[in-house]
């Protein structure tokens, strides 16, 4: 069983910074595929980024493409998401999820492939 704890969320003005942090324990990290979802209120939950186990494949959403960046520190059990240039629409609560990968390469952006969630944490961007 895997254990995901996030943090880092808070209360940013747009245009802020955040970076998120996604500890693991539990199971062999650096076998999983680490994504980030999030949802906001009234919404559905909403692909973010995922990162494959060997670092090497790192998909984004169109929406948060070249201001937020993946990476994870496999000898910490850590997954980050660097969040640059927030903007007012990024609020939401930000869930971190595990997938348990066949290889280095393989990283999924459908949230009902990942195996275990965190409980999330909040980000609210003021305007």
């Amino acid at each position: 069983q895997v254990q995901l704890v996030e943090s880092g969320g808070g209360l940013v003005q747009a245009g802020g910074s955040l970076r998120l942090s996604c500890s693991a324990s539990g199971g062999t990290f650096s076998t999983y595929a680490m994504g980030w979802f999030r949802q906001a209120p009234g919404k559905e939950r909403e692909f973010v980024a995922a990162i494959s186990w060997g670092g090497g494949n790192t998909p984004y959403a169109d929406s948060v493409k070249g201001r937020f960046t993946i990476s994870r520190d496999n000898a910490k059990d850590t997954v980050y998401l660097q969040m640059n240039s927030l903007k007012p629409e990024d609020t939401a609560v930000y869930y971190c999820a595990a997938d348990l990968s066949p290889n280095a390469w393989h990283v999924t952006m459908k949230s009902y492939e990942y195996n275990y969630w965190g409980q999330g944490t909040q980000v609210t961007v003021s305007s």
